[in-house]
């Protein structure tokens, strides 16, 4: 087949922008009667994968036209990003689009002139055409009824084919059943309605239906994960366990937790710290190639939203035998640590476990009992691992002074969290505060994870690892051009900065009055994390080696270094184990970014319609927040409640406004100034649930 792909490559860029027919291309491959069927075959491979077009009964090589193949990935209203084979995004206008949706593979002219940073574009065919559905709003008027996509365009669709029950202004989920020559000329089918678009839970239930993502599960999948429950632990499945069931473990979570995949240990002997870390041993129950395990694979991860979950294993796996639930038997995979007396990772060993936990931790009862002000009920309840806590808190300040002597820059992504009432309203929005009890699981984690991609890297085998790699240095110039003009140092900021380099420009603002300011430039400013075969080293943690290996419940890379690790400590040989898993690590570590990148995306999306629904309470209320983002039609300000909303150009003082690109609107008559960082009281003016957005006006 490689043959015959580079024959026909080989004519027709020879042949360049005038091309061959079919006849001719064949005489010219060579290709016998006898060969007819592979280079058939060949062809219409190369049509599919977009290295070959046809035009005019006519066959041309791509790249003999400039044209790229490249697949669309996602779009605004007025712009869409492409992506080409090696993972470079290209910003294509919304007028060179061709009408292209997301999914699609098309053809693309890169431009000799980018008006930007990425590479600029154009569609120039629509090679194959995908049939993903979109969420969006009707509109019924007296000229028919349309819809209007969340993304695509700023026009309504026409409908065709009936409303069913769907009302005006209900959010909906639709396909394109006709395509135009652009996105205002395509038609649309319903195929689902989800209430009224000004209700939260309706709009969340579109962006997931849109993602093709469910909390439901295949009949089969549902069996599968029900008998494996039913069955328990069958006695034989015991043998050769470490039995941990007489030790003192137990597990630490929020308090509506009900997937509990982690649980905590730990003993002093001789100075020395005797840490386990409990894993829920998924592995020993989704096999490979099983049902469960294909499911769990395209899920990738679970995703959260208001309080609601989309499981990646289903409930009588997560929530019932997998689940480290108070006083049960549980199998579990852990790793045992040995650290110095001053806190640093001198030993560990992973081994197949029995445990029993003794009682349900919940964050904010530990952090009550750490503080001393717990009632005699919370002390009752954790009589058993009481004298634990001060032990564990007293590692985890050690590991902390660890991290920042490695030069970790200490970075606090602020977390909303939604209050929703009975009705599924969202009664409250506030920040996510961490305590004591959160920062111990952290470290003890982080210990965890180290431990898995050290053992793996030092034995030279196919591995899933958590890797964040230096910052772009476009990036970083941005960052320091944005420092200098807020009047901030950077003098501690090189061409290349370390993570030291990034903590101390935190820790000299952490005082200041851009505190906040700055944890969110330095954030923007750094890589995104994600998952490779390859261990590239964490740069935010100032790791060598890095891997996610305690959330196998709700991670698909964490289930699959457990596999692997399961096998090794079963005692297969390095070279088997690179026979087996060297393709599977590399495919769970690519698919796992994506699906970490969808649910990220997802959750942002649905929590922003849940901000917009309780700021629609809020209308005609005043607050004080700061400017946390300018741009040329207007600027962002963030509450302290984390909610954030957009004060417009068009409701500024009367003046001309001038953007200077990075932190500052400012009247070029006046001379009055908006500027990142900026103390300002806003008015709620109108909150839209349907999109997500929120509107200021200055007080």
């Amino acid at each position: 087949m490689e043959k015959w792909s580079k024959r026909i490559l080989a004519a027709l860029e020879k042949a360049g922008k005038k091309g061959l027919s079919a006849e001719k291309l064949q005489k010219k491959c060579k290709a016998g009667k006898g060969d007819l069927k592979k280079f058939k075959a060949v062809l219409s491979r190369l049509l599919a994968e977009g290295e070959v077009t046809e035009k005019d009964g006519r066959y041309l090589a791509v790249k003999a036209l400039g044209l790229q193949p490249a697949s669309i990935k996602r779009l605004h209203r007025t712009y869409g990003f492409a992506e080409l084979p090696d993972g470079q995004e290209v910003f294509v206008l919304g007028s060179r689009l061709m009408g292209a949706l997301p999914g699609d593979q098309v053809l693309l002219r890169l431009s000799s002139h980018p008006r930007g940073s990425l590479p600029e574009g154009e569609v120039c065919k629509i090679v194959e055409e995908s049939s993903r559905e979109f969420s969006g709003k009707l509109e019924l008027t007296p000229a028919g009824a349309f819809f209007r996509p969340d993304e695509l365009s700023d026009f309504p669709l026409r409908v065709m084919g009936g409303c069913g029950n769907a009302e005006n202004g209900d959010k909906v989920l639709a396909r394109i059943i006709r395509r135009g020559e652009s996105h205002k000329t395509h038609l649309a089918e319903l195929t689902a309605c989800f209430g009224p678009s000004d209700r939260a839970d309706a709009c969340a239930r579109a962006i997931i239906a849109a993602a093709n993502l469910s909390a439901d599960f295949p009949q089969a999948v549902l069996d599968e994960a029900k008998f494996l429950e039913h069955r328990g632990i069958p006695e034989r499945e015991l043998l050769d366990r470490l039995d941990l069931r007489g030790e003192i473990i137990f597990t630490i979570d929020g308090a509506d937790s009900k997937d509990l995949d982690d649980a905590v240990s730990l003993a002093k002997q001789g100075g020395f710290y005797r840490l386990g870390v409990h894993i829920a041993d998924v592995s020993h129950y989704v096999k490979p190639h099983s049902l469960l395990d294909e499911e769990a694979f395209a899920r990738g991860t679970s995703v959260y939203y208001a309080d609601q979950v989309l499981p990646m294993l289903p409930k009588a796996l997560s929530n019932g035998i997998c689940s480290l639930n108070p006083q049960e038997e549980r199998l579990a995979f852990s790793a045992l640590l040995t650290l110095s007396p001053e806190g640093k990772l001198l030993d560990f060993t992973f081994r197949k476990t029995v445990i029993r936990s003794r009682v349900k931790g919940v964050y904010s009862e530990v952090n009550a009992l750490l503080r001393g002000d717990a009632d005699e009920r919370l002390r009752e309840k954790y009589r058993e691992v009481l004298p634990l806590l001060p032990l564990m808190k007293e590692l985890k300040d050690l590991r902390l002074a660890l991290r920042k002597g490695r030069g970790a820059p200490d970075l606090d992504s602020p977390e909303s969290k939604l209050v929703i009432g009975p009705d599924g309203r969202t009664a409250e929005v506030l920040p996510r505060v961490s305590g004591e009890a959160e920062s111990i699981i952290e470290e003890f984690m982080l210990l965890a994870n180290e431990a898995a991609a050290t053992l793996a890297r030092g034995l030279a085998i196919p591995f899933v690892y958590r890797v964040h790699e230096h910052p772009d240095p476009e990036r970083m110039g941005t960052l320091r051009e944005t420092l200098r003009k807020l009047g901030l140092s950077a003098r501690s900021l090189p061409e290349k900065p370390k993570p030291s380099d990034l903590a101390q420009l935190l820790e000299e603002g952490k005082d200041g009055s851009y505190a906040g300011i700055l944890n969110r430039l330095v954030l923007r400013s750094m890589a995104k994390a994600r998952y490779s075969d390859q261990p590239l080293g964490h740069y935010g943690l100032v790791l060598e080696n890095y891997a996610h290996f305690t959330s196998p419940i709700r991670r698909y890379p964490d289930l699959a270094i457990h596999r692997i690790l399961t096998d090794w400590a079963e005692g297969v040989s390095v070279r088997e184990l690179t026979r087996k898993y060297g393709r599977f690590a590399a495919a769970a570590a690519a698919h796992s970014s994506e699906t970490e990148v969808q649910a990220t995306e997802i959750e942002r999306d649905c929590e922003d319609c849940y901000k917009a629904e309780y700021m629609r309470g809020k209308i005609g209320e005043e607050f004080d927040g700061v400017i946390s983002s300018v741009t040329s039609f207007g600027f962002y300000v963030a509450l302290p409640s984390t909610v954030e909303g957009l004060v417009k150009l068009e409701d500024l003082p009367d003046g001309e406004y001038s953007f200077d690109g990075l932190i500052e609107l400012s009247d070029i008559h006046s001379g009055r100034k908006f500027r990142l960082g900026d103390p300002v009281r806003v008015r709620c003016t109108g909150a839209d649930v349907n999109a997500g957005n929120v509107d200021f006006a200055l007080v």
